[in-house]
């Protein structure tokens, strides 16, 4: 029976369980549980950020403007002035799912390191240019959370409505357009701070679902072998019914033979019986004459009789 199990089929749909069953619990399982990681340590991350008493600028980011360890969302203190003149815009970047402009402005600090603020967003409003109040120009002391530089876009810069806009933060980018010298990291100002259009809200600290679909894969893992070691026991069970009902049928076929052949010997035996007793009577009528009852006659009258 159990060679049945060696078929190409079988052996196939064995393989490819096992293989699955590897995949989900060793790749895409810890792929999920992974990002759920990676999404709990960023949230408590940035609360312990939004927590923190702000630092001097010096405190987060090198002298090439890049920021220093794990320090990003970490506020920091900056005292200088905004370049309004050479302001950028980020287009069609989307806050709480609306599409908005977000002003890039350069902030010189004291010391001369000029640093790329994101002074907040404005929403997008049909039809209508942009319209920004300009950053003020006088000294300004601001409290910035600190971001990581984005690569540069794809998509290449325009002019449009009066500002050259970008379709990312790439200070590598905007360094070019403005032809000044800015730090690779940049600040995104806090609420209420001096030039803050309207300040980025806070960032979503949402798990997700990773976690639950860790598990998810897991478990796929683990029902991947159970389903084909079902399968085989329902095949196994199912060639055990066959062959019984099989086992049945011949059984039943052999006894109906059996009864046919008693009843074959039976009416061999009657008769065998019948055609001496004609053969008795026979000789008698030739002895006695004709006008004695026969044996066929007696047995003709008791068959009418019933």
């Amino acid at each position: 029976m159990w060679r049945i199990f060696l078929k190409p089929g079988w052996v196939i749909t064995a393989v490819l369980a096992i293989a699955f069953s590897y995949f989900a619990i060793t790749v895409l399982s810890p792929w999920q549980l992974n990002k759920d990681h990676d999404i709990v340590a960023r949230n408590t991350h940035i609360e312990q950020a939004f927590d923190t008493d702000p630092s001097t600028i010096t405190d987060l980011f090198d002298s090439a403007g890049n920021i220093k360890g794990d320090n990003e969302w970490m506020r920091a203190t900056l005292t200088g002035r905004y370049l309004p003149d050479k302001e950028v815009l980020l287009r069609m970047r989307p806050v709480d799912g609306s599409p908005a402009y977000q002003s890039l402005v350069p902030f010189q600090s004291e010391n001369g390191q000029t640093l790329l603020v994101n002074r907040g967003f404005i929403p997008l409003e049909a039809g209508k240019p942009p319209r920004l109040d300009k950053a003020p120009s006088g000294v300004v002391t601001i409290v910035g959370h600190a971001r990581h530089n984005e690569g540069i876009p794809a998509t290449p810069p325009l002019t449009a409505d009066g500002y050259t806009q970008v379709n990312g933060i790439s200070t590598e980018q905007i360094s070019t357009l403005i032809d000044a010298p800015l730090g690779i990291d940049y600040l995104q100002l806090a609420s209420d701070q001096p030039g803050e259009v309207h300040a980025m809200p806070i960032p979503k600290l949402d798990r997700g679902n990773h976690l639950s679909y860790g598990f998810q894969w897991i478990a796929f893992g683990v029902m991947a072998p159970l389903a084909v070691i079902y399968f085989v026991w329902a095949e196994i069970k199912e060639r055990r019914r066959a062959k019984e009902e099989e086992a049945q049928m011949q059984e039943a076929a052999q006894y109906t033979a059996a009864e046919k052949h008693t009843d074959v010997n039976a009416t061999a035996s009657r008769q065998e019986t019948e055609t001496k007793t004609d053969r008795v009577a026979a000789t008698m009528r030739s002895r006695y004459g004709s006008t004695r009852s026969t044996a066929p006659r007696k047995r003709d009258h008791r068959r009418d009789n019933f």
